[in-house]
């Protein structure tokens, strides 16, 4: 089968690890489904995967990609079926072990061994064909190609859960959302917008600032040195419930400035640097919370496809490539400049 993958990690170029060739077809061991790939999308853990992170130098080769719409082709050994041979599906991309206090309770997303699709012993969705654990899948909402679905398992999940979980926001909250553009920041957009918050988003780039109003966000603001001013101008300087925080140390000092008294950043990467300045006398003073988020639970995972369905809300496709130019899409994902998540199209 034809596939994107690593064949290593490091070095000044990082995409000279990527290859697009033929791999050996995976077989489905018990527990797990094998699904013909439709769609598959990119995220930043692939680039993270390209660098070495998390990841021993003995696993390469390894098929990247995290995210997958599919049609469901053949159970492993003894696997009761989850949904019918044939049909087309969305996979949620997490991959735990089951039987621990973590996976027995509220949130299986502590567990110990925790994992996404393409860590650990798992192979990726970037290839004709990917193995995903039977009780991942569910089916496509109603209304989405298998390329819009695709978006879905990384981004939007994790957008979810930060926004109505970590964040805790309900109709007429107001969130910023540092960093436009992104495959996160506009999954964070859109779910947000079609939840009834107050959205505002920041960015350096003003091209990204205009196309965010054009999506319909209520403010955008330029990072920088009048950013908390002018976010609390627009909240008549009370400041925002909830900041959405995957930038770093950029926009660390504005993120904790711009929130009001109790309110919380949550935290789901760190592009520009992990390292920032804590401030801590600030977060004890306006009693803030900083809280980490990963990913979400396959509970999660269902009620953002409901909300999917029921709102009728699109993901933001920046581009679509074909699989056997997979190399073009890093390319892009590497240069950073998006509007929404790239998405590669498996024939």
């Amino acid at each position: 089968m034809l596939a994107a993958y690593a064949t290593g990690t490091g070095g000044d170029d990082l995409l000279a690890n990527l290859e697009v060739g033929e791999r050996e077809i995976p077989a489905p061991p018990r527990g797990f489904v094998r699904l013909a790939v439709l769609a598959a999308t990119l995220n930043h853990h692939d680039l993270w995967t390209l660098q070495g992170v998390g990841v021993p130098p003995s696993s390469f080769p390894r098929t990247l990609g995290c995210d997958v719409a599919g049609r469901v082709e053949s159970y492993g050994p003894d696997t009761p079926p989850s949904l019918p041979v044939g049909s087309e599906v969305v996979a949620h991309a997490v991959v735990t072990c089951g039987v621990c206090d973590a996976c027995l309770g509220p949130d299986e997303t502590l567990c110990r061994r925790f994992a996404l699709l393409t860590e650990g012993p798992y192979e990726g969705t970037l290839a004709e064909y990917c193995v995903v654990p039977a009780q991942n899948l569910f089916p496509i909402p109603a209304g989405l190609s298998p390329e819009q679905a695709a978006c879905l398992p990384t981004a939007y999940l994790t957008a979810y859960r930060m926004l109505f979980n970590k964040g805790g926001l309900r109709p007429g909250g107001t969130v910023l959302i540092q960093g436009a553009g992104g495959g996160l920041s506009t999954a964070a957009e859109i779910l947000a917008l079609a939840a009834g918050l107050r959205v505002i988003v920041a960015s350096r780039s003003r091209s990204k600032r205009e196309a965010a109003l054009g999506r319909g966000v209520h403010h955008a603001v330029a990072t920088g040195s009048e950013e908390v001013s002018e976010v609390l101008a627009l909240t008549a300087g009370e400041g925002v419930d909830v900041v959405l925080e995957s930038v770093g140390e950029a926009t660390w000092a504005a993120s904790l400035r711009v929130l009001r008294r109790g309110g919380a950043v949550v935290v789901a990467g760190a592009t520009s640097g992990a390292d920032p300045p804590s401030d801590l006398r600030r977060v004890f003073w306006r009693q803030l919370r900083v809280l980490g988020s990963m990913m979400g639970t396959r509970a999660e995972f269902r009620s953002l496809l409901q909300m999917v369905e029921a709102t009728r809300v699109h993901p933001l496709i920046d581009s679509v490539f074909p699989l056997s130019d997979a190399g073009a899409a890093f390319s892009r994902l590497e240069a950073g400049e998006l509007a929404g998540k790239l998405v590669v199209k498996v024939s």
